[in-house]
This record gives C-alpha cells, structure tokens and sequence, in this order.
C-alpha cells in the first residue's frame, strides 16, 4: 500500500479549522485567567472590608481591650461550610486572642499599620486568602499592636472564574461552529471547479481530446485547465501521426504484396518441376504472411477511431460472418457452425463487431489442424448483456500462453503465418464497447475466447 494522501479539501480544512481550535483554546485559557484575576480583586476587596469591620468590632480600653463581636456577625461569617471564612485577632501579632482558626502569619513582609496587606497561603493543605490589619492600641510607649485577619478559601473563585469562562465560551464556540461550517461551503464552493475538471476527465474518452472549456473557473484552475488543454492537444496530434502512419503503412504494403504474390504464383508455374518450386512456395509464405500483417496494422489502425453506436441484429451478424467464412473453413476441412438466438438487436459498431468476429474464425482456421470443429455461440448473460464466444477442439494454447494470448505480436506457434496481432486487436473493439475478451482452454483439448458485451 502506498502512503496515505489526504485530499485537498481535508487539507484545507485542517489548516483552516487547527488553527482556530488552538486560537479557541488558548481564548479559554487567557479568560480563565482574566476571570481569576477579576474573581481574586473582588475576594479581595470583600475580604478587605470583612477586616475592617472586624477590626471597628475592637475597642481598646485604657490598656485593655474590648471586643464587641456578636453572635450574628459570627454566623455570616461561617455560613458557607464548604467555603468558611476564617478570622483571627492576635496581640501581639501570632499569639491568639480570639477567631475560629489560627490563621498563618504572612512571611517575609509585615504589615504596615492601619493598611490591609494581602496574601496566599495553605491550611491543611487547602488553599487560602487572608488578609491582615494591623492595629496600634495602648497607653504604652510604644503602643501594643493588635493584628486582625480574615481569609476565604479559593473555591469560591474558582467558580465564579469557571462561571465567566462558561458564559464567555459558550456564545464563542457556538461562533466557531458557525464559522466551521462558513469555511466548509467555502471550500467547497472554492473546489467545485476542480471537480467539475475531474469530472471532464474521467468522462473523456482517448478519441475525444478536445479542449476543456472552464470559463467560469477561478484564475488558479484556469491555468491548470490551459496546461492539460495543451497535454491534449500534444497528445492528440501524436495520436493522429500514428494512425496517419499506420493507415500509409498498410496502404503503401498492401498494394507492391499483392503484386509480389501474383509474382509469385506465376514464377512457380513456369518452374514446376525445378528445384525453384521450394525456395519460390517459401517466398509466396513470407509475402502473404506480410500481406495479413499490413491488413492487421490497418484494421487495428480502425480499431482507434470512435464507436459509433447503433442498434443492430447482432445474431444476424454473425451467421452472416460465419457464412462468408464457410467456404475457407470446409477448404480447410473444418466445421464451422453456430449456436444462438435467430435475433438480437444490440447497441454498438456493426464494422468493429465484424472485424473483431473475423479475427476470432480466421485465428481459429489458421492454428487448428483439418477436422477440427469450431462453434460460434451468442448467448444473454444474467447482467443484460450479452456473450459472443468461438470455441474450437484444436490443440489450444501452450501453458504459459493463457496471460500472453492477448498480447500484441505474441505467437503461441510459429506456424500458421499469424503475425500475433488477431486477439489484441478483437480485445481493442471489445473494450471500446465496454466489455471484455477472455480465453479458456477447453477440456479434453481446445479454446474459447468469449467476449463479453454489455
């Protein structure tokens, strides 16, 4: 298997769609932080306000203190259990007086009096947010210092950060769906002409090869349509050089063959009798043998142009063919006969059928020996089509011969006078037709080449 190839519009789709998802994502990422951020201002900004009201709750008295904190403050504080809020009122600052936890000191910094310093920490592993106030009290030189803390956990931003995301995302992937699909019609839309090209192609026959007309197509296709057109164009003129020389070919043999021949049969006339009658039956061979292969080059020079389809009697056909072959047949002291529907009308190249059927007897004549039996058959096949085989008793193909018997100038024998080129050229018709050819053997001893039609 070769290497997996990904079409084009897949191409286009993943560079075009891959880089909004990662965009996509990395948006995601980018506001769930923003949403942290703003989520940890605002815990901030209330934790701030929860120290100062606690800290108001305080009330140094001479060098004491009074601490009015009533059960119901108490209680909002605590009313979330899954995200309690701590306090702590120590003096001096560490050594607790009062609150609901202890909470940790900051490290590294000490708060400045009267101004709130924030800070993260752990407690039991979980994470935290506490502020600490700092509060001078006392008669005393210097003055004793109260610190009051308050801290939240973080549970309470993160939703409200998952929250925002969820808000934010949701309109944003609903967009990227909608502009997913915009891309795919665009693509789409954007290769229409390519396929409209691949359709053209596919549908073209090698005897059809004019221009690819793409008038409406974009710039970039157009170019492409100009490049083929000219591959066309090189490859229709050399297609046409090599009928033009096979068609002059075979004409300009046929005609010197012919007179060589009569030649030929005239010079064995006068040397009946001499040692000439040998070396001149020799020549006659080689002439007529040359003589069937420039008619082969010209009908398989036929064989190039298009199919004209018409409805004809094709069971009509081939009893007239086989009658035409008749008298060469009983020469050769053969049987040939048919076996098949009185009609049958089928769409296709009466000229090439005729062609391709006078291969078939004249390949099965020319390699059998004398009494051998070879049957025409037309049959309907289960697809609609129909089957036109010939079927002889002769001595067959050699065992390596069945997957070169089709093959241009491949000669199962070297007698006969075949040049090779009879079944290549009845395949040529039947797969301009649509069809096939295939060859057999047939048991004891024999051939059958069927040609299957649609």
């Amino acid at each position: 298997m070769g290497r997996f190839r990904p079409s084009l519009r897949r191409q286009l789709l993943i560079w075009l769609l891959l880089p909004q998802l990662v965009l996509w994502a990395m948006g995601g990422l980018l506001t769930y932080r923003i949403a942290l951020s703003y989520a940890e201002k605002a815990i901030d900004q209330s934790l701030t306000q929860s120290v100062r009201a606690l800290a108001r709750q305080v009330k140094p008295i001479g060098s004491g203190l009074l601490i009015d904190f009533p059960r119901a403050a108490q209680d909002v504080l605590e009313q979330d259990p899954d995200d309690r809020v701590s306090y702590m009122v120590s003096s001096p600052p560490g050594q607790f007086l009062l609150g609901n936890g202890q909470l940790p000191q900051p490290l590294g910094t000490t708060p400045t009096i009267n101004v709130p310093l924030l800070y993260s920490t752990e407690v039991e592993g979980q994470p935290l947010r506490v502020v600490a106030l700092d509060l001078q009290y006392g008669d005393t030189e210097p003055p004793q210092t109260l610190r009051v803390q308050v801290g939240k956990g973080t549970a309470e931003r993160q939703r409200i950060a998952r929250e925002l995301v969820a808000d934010m995302l949701a309109p944003l992937l609903a967009l990227a769906l909608l502009l997913s699909l915009l891309v795919y019609g665009g693509i789409r839309r954007g290769l229409r002409p390519l396929t409209r090209l691949t359709d053209q192609l596919e549908n073209r026959q090698i005897d059809a090869l004019e221009p690819i007309a793409a008038t409406e197509a974009p710039r970039e296709v157009q170019g492409l349509v100009q490049a083929i057109n000219a591959l066309l164009q090189a490859v229709d003129r050399s297609l046409r050089q090599e009928k033009r020389f096979l068609n002059d070919a075979a004409h300009q043999l046929r005609t010197p063959l012919a007179g060589l021949i009569s030649q030929v049969e005239l010079a064995q006339r006068e040397a009946a009798g001499t040692p000439l009658v040998p070396r001149l039956a020799k020549v006659r061979t080689g002439a007529e043998r040359s003589a069937h292969l420039a008619h082969q080059l010209l009908t398989l020079a036929r064989t190039e142009v298009p199919v004209r389809k018409q409805a004809f009697d094709l069971a009509s056909m081939v009893r007239e063919v086989a009658r035409e072959w008749t008298p060469r047949a009983l020469d050769a002291q053969m049987d040939l006969g048919y076996e098949g529907p009185d009609q049958r009308v089928w769409m296709g190249d009466e000229l090439q059928m005729r062609e391709a059927l006078s291969n078939l007897i004249d390949n099965a004549i020319r390699y059998s020996p004398a009494g051998t039996r070879i049957t025409l058959r037309l049959r309907e096949v289960a697809s609609g089509g129909v089957s036109l085989e010939i079927e002889d008793d002769g001595p067959g193909l050699p065992p390596d011969g069945q997957e070169h018997v089709f093959q241009r100038f491949w000669r199962g024998t070297q007698t006969g006078g075949g040049c090779g080129l009879g079944l290549a050229i009845v395949r040529e018709i039947a797969r301009r037709h649509g069809g096939d050819a295939v060859a057999a053997p047939v048991q004891p001893h024999g051939l059958r080449v069927r040609l299957r039609l649609p």
